[in-house]
Formats: structure tokens, sequence, C-alpha cells
């Protein structure tokens, strides 16, 4: 453990520095409060029970019990805090908070809430811009690289908090005992290299070229023309797998593919995405939609999706070579077209 520092104590150094934008360590604060609230609803009688769907959220997906509880526990925990408006994926439109804020939160309040029954980790995902005062809304519509603070919290068998404020990636642990986090790991580094992707094999027919080569090559193994073998790994929950990658590198893949509401990925850009993209950046590794930089892409509706490709430099930088190569957009895929593992 790199020592006791609690989150608090490193929020109140930061909070002490002259770059650090006014309210960004109460605002952190209050996300971590409400985490910790939604923990120990999740790890309760209470939590396994709320897997029942109520209906679906303004973006067509399921929504469940716990998905609800989730967005007004961190409601109420921001209700105080310096956060004016909140982008959340439980919310059509963006909510003022009416409490003279400075700052704008994107959120995700329980992300792979489709695990709930599997006990599988799940999440909450979050990013902190500034404010547009004139025009709250657009506080949102912006480059990520406008972003101040962003994070996720992995509810599993230890729940941690990863964090950046722009210099570095950190990861902090709850303890329970002490009702507080504390730091776990500073400045951690992905590996530059993988043997591990991890993507849903199931929608192999529908993948585009690029991506139908990138799979074939990591499968081909030492035979082929990476001259390495590859393990896949999939989750199918974003932090789970997200941790995964910090831990010991990899490359997760949720690209677009030709399915009607599918062909621009399915992920969500401002609360999904960017948070996800600025923390791996900042733990050395790279995010791209596979064709661009996410934290190039300037967002124009809060739920807009984006493909998403993150993890290890050197692959996320093969996945965007094949899909600007014209020969990946040409040629049949082997493994999925004449031959293979998956036709007869």
């Amino acid at each position: 453990m790199a020592g006791t520092q609690s989150l608090r104590e490193y929020l109140a150094a930061l909070d002490a520095t002259s770059s650090a934008a006014p309210g960004l360590g109460d605002a952190l604060m209050a996300i971590a409060r409400g985490s910790m609230e939604l923990e120990a609803v999740i790890s309760s009688p209470e939590g396994a029970g709320q897997a029942d769907i109520v209906g679906e959220n303004t973006d067509g997906d399921q929504q469940k019990a716990l998905d609800v509880q989730a967005h007004e526990i961190f409601l109420d925990a921001l209700k105080g805090s310096s956060i004016a408006v909140i982008a959340s994926e439980e919310a059509e439109n963006v909510i003022d908070m009416e409490n003279g804020g400075t700052l704008a939160m994107a959120m995700d309040p329980l992300d792979g809430s489709s695990n709930i029954e599997t006990n599988a980790p799940i999440g909450t995902i979050f990013s902190v811009l500034p404010l547009d005062k004139a025009n709250p809304d657009a506080s949102f519509y912006r480059s990520g690289d406008d972003v101040i603070a962003a994070g996720f919290v992995a509810y599993g068998p230890r729940t941690q908090l990863y964090l950046t404020v722009g210099s570095g990636t950190q990861i902090f642990i709850l303890d329970r005992k002490a009702g507080e986090f504390v730091l776990l790991k500073k400045n951690i580094q992905i590996t530059s290299d993988t043997r591990e992707y991890a993507i849903n094999m199931s929608n192999f027919q529908h993948w585009f070229p690029p991506i139908r080569q990138y799979i074939d090559d990591c499968i081909e193994g030492e035979s082929g023309v990476r001259g390495k073998s590859f393990n896949m790994r999939w989750i199918a929950s974003l932090v789970a797998d997200a941790s995964r990658i910090f831990a010991r590198g990899g490359i997760f893949l949720y690209p677009g593919d030709d399915r009607d509401g599918y062909q621009n990925g399915r992920l969500r850009l401002v609360y999904e995405a960017v948070p996800l993209a600025m923390l791996i950046e900042q733990a050395g590794g790279a995010a791209s939609s596979g064709t661009m930089r996410i934290l190039d892409i300037v967002p124009n509706d809060i739920h807009e999706r984006t493909p998403l490709v993150f993890g290890s430099n050197n692959e996320v930088n093969i996945v965007e070579h094949l899909h600007a190569s014209p020969t990946s957009h040409t040629n049949p895929s082997p493994l999925f077209g004449d031959r293979g593992l998956f036709r007869a």
C-alpha cells in the first residue's frame, strides 16, 4: 500500500494548490460519500433484490431499480456540493442542482447493472468539468481535454476508486472499518504491450473489417503476423475490464458494428468514454474510437454514443492503423470468412 493517506487528506492538499479548481475537492468528497452509501446498498440483501427491471432510461436501455436508487443517492450526495449541473445516464436532460455551484459533472451512477444478479463488479463513472455560466448545458459540449477530473468506483471484492485530477492516475481503496478511502497505489502505469484483449466475441459476424482483422491476428497467435499468443478476457462490465487493464495491461474493444443502433457503438461518450479515456491516458495508455482520440471528440448530445478502444498504448495504435489501412477494409477476414472457428 502506498501509505495511509486518506482521500480527504489527498484532496485537501490538492485544494491548497493555486492550480486547483475551486470546489473540486468538495465535489470529489461528495462522490466518495455517495459511493460509500451505494456500496452499502449493493452489499446488502436490499441491493440483491434491486435487479428487477423497472423501465427504460431515456436512451432506450433497460433500467433496474438499483440504477434509479444509485441516481438518487448521488443527487442527494451532491446537493450541497460545488456541482451546479449534472449530466446523468438516468436523466434525459441536464439537471440543475440550484445550489450556486461552480462546476459541472457527467456521470453514470451505476455502470454494469446487468451484472447485479451475477455478483460481478459494477461501478460508478464520473468526470468534472468547468461550468459554462452563460449556458450551463454547454458545459458538456467540449472536448475531453477540458475535463478537470475523472474517475470511477468499482464495487467488487474490494471497493476501489480510480481517480485523476490531471496529474497521474491514483487508486484508493475503501477502508470499511474507518469509513473512508485511503491511497492504495500512486501514479499507476499501464504496460505498453499486452497479450490480453477483451471483446464480446458473440458479435463477430457484425464487426466491421478492421476489428475482424485485429482479432484474426490475435487469434492466429505465434504463427500469425503478431508472432505471439493472446488470451481473451471479457467480464462484460466496463469498470471491471478497466480495473484489470490498470492492474496488468490489456486492450478493451467495444466497437461499432453493422446492427441497427450499433453503428456508432453503444457506450456513452460524455459520461463513460471520456472519463475512462482521461484515466487511461494519465496512466500512460491510449483511448480511441478506432479512428480518433476519444478526448478530441466534441459531443453534440449528453447521451451521444461512441465506439471505444482503450488500454495498452501499442495495441490501441495497431487498431487505429487497421482502421486507416485500405487493405483492412477490403480484404475478407480469414477467420470469419472462408475458414476458421466460427464457420463450417
